[in-house]
């Protein structure tokens, strides 16, 4: 060490590392990724350099930035778009305005016509969330999506599909359109309807899409370079659907599986992705018997404690895999350092107070802006 100083630091890593009692230690790797985003600071090489050498690697070490890799301007607002699936009337207290930059709702699904149905409650929910500066955006399809949108979305049919989306977006003040099609409705239809819904769109609403590396090799690079912004469904890896392949279904290790696919492999800017976090749940069984999903504020309410763990074992034998406080901030750490946003599956799933998952995203949120002041 060159100095007392400097000598003083090592060792107050080290005892905090000795004295840690179990568990992982990742909880701390965010102050990495917030110093990642501060290396005009004069103290950024040495407090960098002990958190890598005792807590892990930091991405940006030796790399760019993401200001450097995708020229997004340093100022540009980090999103977090959280997904909403509920009364948009008697359940609109679930949402915290607050953290979010941004609202979908979801899902808004047209009949076989194409017709978008009307949404009680939309109109006061999109004046609430503009109070809060809060854009909200109305998402199509999701994993149930009707399939006659095979045929809604082909040449002869899209022009007609798009003109109502507008008049939707128009009738509702809303501020964009989230394409949520997944699976076999990525069809050769697909760019032909994402290029003309973009050319449609008034100017200064947003066109973004939903995404999943499990099908994302049929999503069309074209498709995706008209998209203001790219919402990664990084979870259901697996689930009850494979009762015999228990395990976490959103692990740290699958976001930058899922990051490096969408951006090295598809082409994505950074700073155009939003890493999804999951709210919620899966449980198995030991005799591959199907288990089932659990919401986190169940997860927290039923099992004390559980907002500090990404597993636990339920009164019923099965144990249940999701995200806890110290993945969902190292995740957030790691999409400030490196994207563009984070999205939320679902905000009502989430719990309140002191144990809510989206009030870790803050405090990492604020932690950051604290120390990146000038």
């Amino acid at each position: 060490m060159k100095n007392k100083k400097e000598a003083v630091g090592v060792q107050a890593v080290r005892s905090t590392v000795k004295n840690r009692k179990g568990g992982p230690i990742e909880e701390l790797r965010h102050y990495i990724a917030i110093l990642c985003l501060k290396k005009n600071s004069v103290r950024w090489n040495f407090n960098l350099l002990l958190l890598v050498l005792f807590f892990g690697t930091a991405n940006c070490l030796g790399h760019e930035t993401l200001v450097e890799k995708s020229g997004k301007d340093k100022n540009d607002q980090f999103r977090v778009v959280g997904y909403f699936q509920g009364d948009l009337v008697k359940e609109i207290s679930m949402v915290n305005f607050s953290v979010l930059t941004h609202v979908n709702i979801a899902f808004t699904n047209p009949d076989s016509t194409g017709a978008l149905p009307e949404i009680s409650g939309l109109k006061n929910f999109v004046t609430q969330a503009h109070r809060h500066k809060v854009k909200v955006l109305i998402s199509i399809g999701g994993g149930r999506a009707p399939k006659y949108y095979k045929t809604l979305i082909n040449e002869e049919n899209r022009s007609r599909f798009t003109q109502e989306i507008n008049r939707f977006l128009d009738m509702y003040q809303l501020d964009g359109v989230d394409v949520d099609l997944e699976g076999e409705l990525i069809t050769s239809d697909y760019e032909g309807f994402i290029a003309d819904l973009s050319a449609s769109l008034k100017k200064g609403i947003l066109l973004t899409a939903a995404v999943a590396t499990e099908y994302g090799k049929n999503v069309p690079v074209g498709a995706l370079e008209k998209m203001d912004f790219v919402n990664i469904m990084s979870y259901d890896k697996t689930g009850p659907w494979r009762p015999h392949k228990p395990g976490q279904h959103a692990p740290y290790e699958m976001a930058v599986d899922d990051i490096a696919f969408w951006h090295g492999v598809k082409g994505v800017p950074k700073h155009k992705l939003n890493l999804g976090l999951p709210f919620y749940g899966h449980s198995f069984y030991e005799d591959g018997k199907q288990g089932t999903s659990y919401t986190y504020n169940r997860l927290v309410t039923d099992y004390p404690g559980a907002e500090s763990k990404d597993e636990l074992q339920m009164k019923d034998g099965a144990t249940v895999y999701y995200n806890g406080e110290s993945t969902i901030r190292r995740k957030t750490a790691f999409a400030l350092s490196e994207l563009g946003g984070i999205m939320v599956w679902q905000l009502k799933q989430d719990a309140t107070g002191d144990k809510s998952l989206l009030s870790f995203v803050k405090e990492i949120l604020d932690t950051a802006a604290k120390y990146t002041k000038k």
